[in-house]
């Protein structure tokens, strides 16, 4: 399904947050994890602004933990957060211009019993219906954090061979307190595996 002339270049990255945002929707998120290729659709997703985006990592300027986002796009950006999700980003735009995009949801396409078996969780809907939840069946963690996206290797994200009929919808970030929203949300319409919300 994934070939080298398919994986998602650097310019692709080094575009704003929220046109890449836009754009990876219908993507394919590949992990290949002990010899098994996990794929999942992906079907949503949120961009984050750097020092103009006050729920941006990157509003306070670099720190240690941000300083992907300042760097060229096309980075995986992973962090910890509440104390027990990793999260996945890719990392957006030209160098020195902080952005990212969360991945909030996939649709799993391959290595679904992997998948399964890394969550303990049987029910396809919500195997990768969440942020926490797609790394948890992905294997993607800290160490992950770093990982050039544009490489075919352990985690990059490719073109769908498949031409996407469905219909994106714009909406509020999630858990973005009230004054901070952008219509910064991407999602596939009446996808069962887009996040509760």
């Amino acid at each position: 399904m994934a070939s080298l002339e398919l994986v998602l270049p650097r310019s692709f990255y080094v575009q704003d947050s929220v046109t890449v945002a836009r754009e990876l929707v219908g993507k394919l998120l590949v992990r290949r994890l002990e010899g098994v290729d996990l794929i999942g659709r992906i079907v949503e997703v949120e961009a984050y602004g750097g020092e103009n985006d006050p729920a941006s990592h990157a509003f306070r300027g670099v720190t240690d933990r941000n300083r992907l986002m300042f760097g060229v796009g096309g980075f995986a950006y992973v962090y910890f957060t509440y104390g027990k999700h990793w999260c996945f980003n890719v990392t957006t735009g030209p160098e020195g211009v902080a952005g990212a995009v969360l991945a909030r949801a996939l649709e799993p396409l391959r290595g679904i019993e992997v998948m399964q078996k890394n969550r303990g969780v049987k029910r396809l809907r919500d195997l990768t219906n969440g942020p926490g939840k797609l790394t948890e069946a992905l294997g993607i963690r800290g160490e992950l954090n770093g990982v050039d996206l544009t490489k075919e290797g352990e985690l990059f994200i490719c073109k769908s061979e498949e031409k996407g009929n469905f219909e994106v919808v714009v909406g509020k970030r999630v858990g973005i307190r009230f004054g901070l929203q952008k219509p910064w949300r991407f999602y596939i319409k009446d996808n069962k595996f887009v996040s509760r919300t």
